[in-house]
């Protein structure tokens, strides 16, 4: 997001009923709006500012991207990792989508065999220095590319928080940016209260009036 003669980023993390801001403001929900792309300041909300233990837990790699970076290592050249790496990404979205109907037990299963695979994988040596360095960053980030298959609380991807922040693309092509930082914090945090008022089915006009009385928004029944 463009503010003033700068450029910030605009970072959105969601739950099933909340979106988590930096700025501390009455409500537990919100979006994140930093100078600089910094991702690690997300997590210094703070305990009361974590629900139910937000950014302590498991982290999931959003698959979707991932997919995207192993096809340019398939179009660079690499035919050893990457097409095998694809393959397997995609068995493990596959699954994702099908997770509601399977059993604690039949995940694990499924998980167990997911890394097994991986491990075939990362046995062999890529010919192509694409793969090379796509097999870096999977040996990186390897313990998170499967924690939603037994976390049903994680998805495999972070399209819900880039669908969140499709409102906020559109506002900035039609404005093209804020004048002041206070004005993008005040979006920001007006964007938090009127969607985490949305999640938990409550008026944004109701949500607004708890939020100047320094009140929470209620939770969905």
């Amino acid at each position: 997001m463009r503010v003033g003669k700068g450029n910030w980023w605009l970072w959105c993390s969601i739950t099933p009923t909340v979106r988590l801001h930096r700025r501390q403001t009455p409500l537990q929900g919100g979006c994140a709006c930093v100078p600089r792309r910094l991702a690690p300041g997300l997590l210094d909300f703070g305990p009361l500012w974590r629900p139910d233990g937000w950014a302590t837990r498991e982290h999931q790699v959003c698959l979707a991207h991932l997919i995207r970076d192993v096809q340019y290592a398939i179009d660079s050249g690499d035919a050893v990792f990457a097409p095998g790496l694809k393959g397997l990404l995609k068995r493990a979205c596959a699954i994702g989508r099908r997770r509601d109907a399977l059993t604690d037990g039949t995940l694990k299963i499924y998980e167990a065999d997911l890394n097994r695979r991986l491990d075939r994988l990362m046995s062999l040596i890529p010919a192509d220095q694409a793969g090379v360095k796509l097999q870096t960053i999977i040996k990186k980030v390897r313990r998170h590319l499967f924690v939603f298959v037994t976390n049903r609380d994680l998805t495999a991807t972070n399209n819900g928080s880039e669908r969140a922040l499709r409102p906020c693309a559109v506002y900035r092509k039609i404005t093209n940016g804020f004048r002041s930082e206070w004005g993008a914090a005040l979006y920001a945090d007006i964007r938090s209260v009127v969607e985490t008022a949305r999640r938990r089915s409550v008026r944004a006009i109701d949500a607004i009036r708890l939020t100047l009385q320094g009140l929470p928004i209620p939770s969905v029944a």
